[in-house]
């Protein structure tokens, strides 16, 4: 796992793209997690008449949590709900990415009262990835 200093928070899979996406499809679902979104980034490049590696975004979370911080700081929905990509490598594996809620939460600048739903926010994605990534 690796993070960077804009809070993207990497993990190396231990299957392919899509079954890895499946996985955290199921990880989301199985915590009563909404899905509000799941986009196949190489389905529509296909579309375009494009090729691109096996790319899939799927958004989720939990309105309980997420709309207090937007009714806090408004422009949090910008980052709400949670989203998580993985991509396909060229030797077969996927990697998993997402922004570390903490690192959200300071970017548009919650008080620290919130912090609390924020750190649930990020042991809640962090549990979903490790699920995901096996």
């Amino acid at each position: 796992m690796t993070t960077d200093p804009e809070g993207l928070v990497t993990l190396q899979s231990r299957t392919a793209a899509a079954e890895t996406f499946e996985r955290l499809v199921r990880a989301v679902q199985s915590r009563g997690m909404t899905i509000f979104a799941r986009i196949d980034q190489s389905d529509a490049a296909g579309a375009a008449g494009l090729t691109l590696r096996p790319t899939y975004v799927l958004l989720f979370g939990n309105p309980k949590a997420g709309t207090p911080l937007m009714q806090a700081a408004p422009t949090i929905a910008i980052d709400l709900p949670l989203k998580a990509l993985v991509w396909g490598e060229a030797q077969g594996a996927a990697q998993l990415a997402y922004v570390d809620p903490v690192w959200l939460a300071r970017r548009h600048g919650l008080d620290p009262d919130r912090y609390p739903v924020v750190q649930a926010m990020a042991k809640a994605i962090a549990d979903v990835a490790a699920d995901a990534v096996g």
